[in-house]
């Protein structure tokens, strides 16, 4: 009922979080549904924020997963009431006893607190609501306080601008007050409050404890971030309470092109309304000699990412985004993860070529940097939690070994399933590391990550020529024990994508200063068949003239190969990467 995006819809996952407001025996319910996937976490930490209490839910055919624990961990920090619930409860494979037992070991829940529910079939619902009437506090706002408010959420309305969800701190909020916002410093007048039921529902005020919606003629929703203080405007803000919000940085970049150029402003629309509703990302023009005007947008992770690219493929989760709701439809240059470099202590170097920098981010392939001017490069880490099956344990251990993963902690959850901890670079895991441990584990193992700092990496520029020419669109930044088997992969694929021209056209990759290729790759080139023109007659000169027909062919297939026409239609740019996610 809460998911209001059709990717939700079509893939059974929850990307936004949302809120309804209920009436239950008297007493108003404030619910905020959160994803689950590891990408969207910041959806759940600002949430929290808004929250007396949390139903920690598990389903009862997979028990405990990697967010499960990530959740768990994050109300505690919050210093929230937790209610365990085991849903899914009427599904075939259910084993309720087996997640009582993990959500004792690994929680310590009593087994007498945790209920059992099947929100298919309305099994134990009742229950579980009269749990958090009897069990949550109740908020601890005071009405007759001066108004403040958090803002965690918001989205954007072409006509009325932000709207921003707001959790009541003290006091009233009604229409037409006058509020101020703490870290913007500037003044609105309230245009309309309401609740979300789920839809939005006006109301005459909104009270200290209550969860809602206010429009106040904010005309972004960078004027409504989530983590911002609204107080009465007409007071001096006294006493005023802050809570804290997990800061999030992009950790995926990738260029993102419109399909035809004619409908680049089509797309910039697209693209600039999709912003005002996640200012997650970051965006910043792009120009690619081939693609034209662009954007290099950063991204949150992996599914972020699809849910803004890749439109030409039902099968992803949801670039689909750009498609379904502002039919445009893009194709993206190569992902890239922001790398660092510190700049050698030199005065010249770091002034004349880097504006005095003495560390730079590294994103973009074609601002890589002389490795000669660099003291040391620095690549992005993560901590990968897995809950894995007893018997895949080596599987998983020697897929993180091969993507230079430093082995932690292991700990047991019950007699089948493991927590295993590795540390390992971001770069190993944005291509397909997470579908082969799927693959491997047959689908049962699950996964959270956080960054985890920066480690010291020998880093390079992959290149890739096409006669002799190097295409931008193809290059990307990685470590050099990844751009050998990287280069081979992609020149295996632009052969088998790039049509046969006029001329030979022949694919290399190269990295670092050097000029030899670690892949290469030749199309063979279209020949035009003379002998039917010549119907066979070779006699009388029949021949010479083949020849010379043939020898015109060479000089002008040379001539264009010199000027270095070569035709890559955009779809190869869509082919090359869609299976890189």
């Amino acid at each position: 009922m809460l998911d209001r995006l059709q990717v939700e819809r079509e893939r059974g996952i929850t990307v936004k979080a949302q809120t309804c407001s209920m009436i239950y025996k008297d007493h108003l319910l404030n619910l905020i549904d959160t994803p689950g996937h590891v990408d969207f976490s910041f959806e759940v930490s600002r949430s929290i924020a808004a929250c007396d209490g949390v139903i920690l839910l598990v389903a009862a055919n997979q028990g405990i997963q990697a967010q499960t624990i990530a959740n768990f961990r994050l109300s505690l920090e919050n210093d929230l009431f937790i209610l365990p619930v085991i849903n899914k409860i009427d599904l075939k494979g259910a084993d309720v006893h087996k997640v009582e037992s993990q959500l004792s070991n690994v929680f310590g829940f009593k087994k007498e607190e945790i209920f059992h529910v099947s929100a298919k079939n309305g099994i134990g619902v009742l229950s579980v609501l009269d749990a958090v009437l009897e069990q949550f506090p109740s908020p601890s706002g005071c009405r007759s306080h001066p108004f403040q408010c958090v803002i965690f959420d918001s989205w954007f309305e072409e006509f009325r601008g932000a709207v921003a969800c707001i959790k009541v701190l003290d006091g009233v909020l009604r229409k037409g007050q006058k509020v101020m916002s703490l870290q913007g410093s500037k003044m609105y007048e309230v245009a309309e409050v309401g609740v979300l039921h789920p839809t939005m529902v006006p109301v005459g005020a909104l009270y200290a404890g209550q969860v809602g919606y206010v429009i106040a003629n904010m005309k972004t929703t960078l004027e409504a971030k989530a983590g911002e203080l609204l107080y009465e405007g007409t007071r001096k803000l006294e006493n005023f309470k802050t809570p804290s919000f997990k800061s999030v940085k992009p950790t995926v970049y990738a260029g993102i092109f419109p399909v035809d150029s004619i409908h680049y402003e089509s797309l910039k629309h697209a693209v600039d309304r999709l912003y005002l509703n996640d200012p997650s990302v970051e965006i910043e023009p792009d120009v690619s000699p081939l693609l034209g005007m662009g954007w290099r947008i950063g991204f949150l992770g992996i599914l972020h990412m699809e849910l803004y690219l890749i439109v030409k493929f039902p099968e992803q989760v949801f670039g689909a985004r750009l498609n379904q709701e502002h039919d445009a439809e893009v194709i993206f240059a190569a992902p890239n993860i922001q790398f660092k470099a510190i700049v050698k202590d030199n005065k010249t170097i770091r002034e004349k070529r880097y504006g005095g920098k003495s560390e730079i981010n590294l994103s973009d392939p074609s601002k890589f940097p002389d490795p000669s001017d660099i003291q040391q490069f620095l690549e992005p880490m993560i901590k990968l939690k897995m809950v894995v099956p007893v018997n895949y344990l080596g599987s998983v251990c020697r897929l993180c070994t091969a993507a230079r993963g430093v082995k932690g902690e292991v700990n047991t959850i019950d007699e089948t399933q493991l927590l295993v901890e590795y540390r390992l670079p971001l770069a190993e895991t944005i291509v397909n590391f997470f579908d082969h441990l799927r693959q491997i584990t047959s689908g049962l193992a699950s996964f959270d990550y956080e960054l985890d700092g920066y480690a010291e990496s020998d880093l390079t520029k992959l290149c890739i020529l096409v006669n002799g020419k190097v295409v931008d669109e193809f290059s990307q930044i990685l470590p050099v024990s990844m751009a050998k088997e990287r280069g081979k992969l992609l020149v295996s694929r632009l052969k088998s994508e790039i049509p046969r021209q006029q001329y030979e056209v022949v694919i290399k990759a190269t990295y670092g200063n050097s000029t030899k290729a670690v892949a290469q790759a030749k199309i063979a080139p279209l020949r035009k068949d003379f002998t039917q023109l010549l119907k066979g007659n070779f006699g009388g000169g029949g021949m010479e003239r083949l020849k010379k027909k043939l020898g015109h062919q060479s000089e002008g297939k040379l001539r264009l190969k010199a000027i270095g026409n070569i035709q890559i239609p955009k779809e190869v740019f869509i082919n090359i990467f869609k299976n890189n996610f």
